[in-house]
Formats: structure tokens, sequence, C-alpha cells
């Protein structure tokens, strides 16, 4: 170890305290404005992230509820489907004559019942009501 080195290995104590800054109001300020404009850019961040993820979020759910929807008219279709399955003169028939043990009416049996239309009053005519 040469002289040199000795000297930088001795710590000098140098005391700072007694020294006082003076708060730069300038800078201080600059400090507050700075931090309120990040503030503001932070919460316009968080407010366009918010509107962007509920868009999506109201996406998702309308989706969802149109497939609900095209199941429900599915399901409508097959119902239709069924009733009408149901109402069909064969079907009916079948179970009169199988399991009720109908039977068919002959011609001279069988009467045709027409509904009577009534014919629309004359013009000049009057009619009385209760």
């Amino acid at each position: 170890m040469s002289g040199l080195d000795f000297e930088y290995a001795i710590k000098k104590d140098i005391r700072n305290n007694p020294i006082v800054r003076e708060v730069d109001e300038a800078r201080q300020r600059q400090l507050w404005q700075t931090t309120g404009i990040g503030l503001f850019l932070v919460v316009v961040l968080l407010f366009s992230a918010w509107q962007h993820f509920e868009l999506l979020r109201h996406g998702y759910q309308i989706e969802r509820m149109q497939q609900e929807r095209a199941a429900e008219e599915d399901i409508n279709r097959h119902l239709r489907l069924e009733i009408e399955t149901l109402r069909a003169p064969r079907r009916i028939e079948k179970i009169a004559i199988e399991q009720l043990h109908l039977v068919p009416p002959s011609r001279g049996q069988a009467i045709v019942i027409e509904r009577v239309t009534q014919a629309a009053p004359p013009e000049k005519s009057i009619v009385a009501s209760r």
C-alpha cells in the first residue's frame, strides 16, 4: 500500500447539518402542477379504459341474449310443430277408431251445417237497437 492510497482510506468527517436549504417556491409549484397533470391523465386513462371494458361487456351480453333468443325461437318452432302434429285430422281419426271404437259416419248420416251469414241491411233502413 502506497502513501497515496492511505490518504484516501481516511474518512473525513464533514458535517453539513448546519446547512439549511431554502424551499424553492417555483420548483415546488412546478412539482405540484406536474403531479396534478399526471393524476388528471391517469384519471382520463382509467375512465377511457372503463368505457372500453363496459362496451366489451355489453357486446358480450348482447351476443349472449341473441343466442338465448335463437334457442327460444327454436323451442317455439318445435312446440308449434308438435301442436300441428297433434291437431292432424288423420291422427285424430286413428285415435277415434282404434282407442275410442268410433265408426265413421255413412254419407246419409253425415250432415254438413253451413254458417249463415247475415246480409247487410239496405242503406235506407232503420235498425232498432236496445
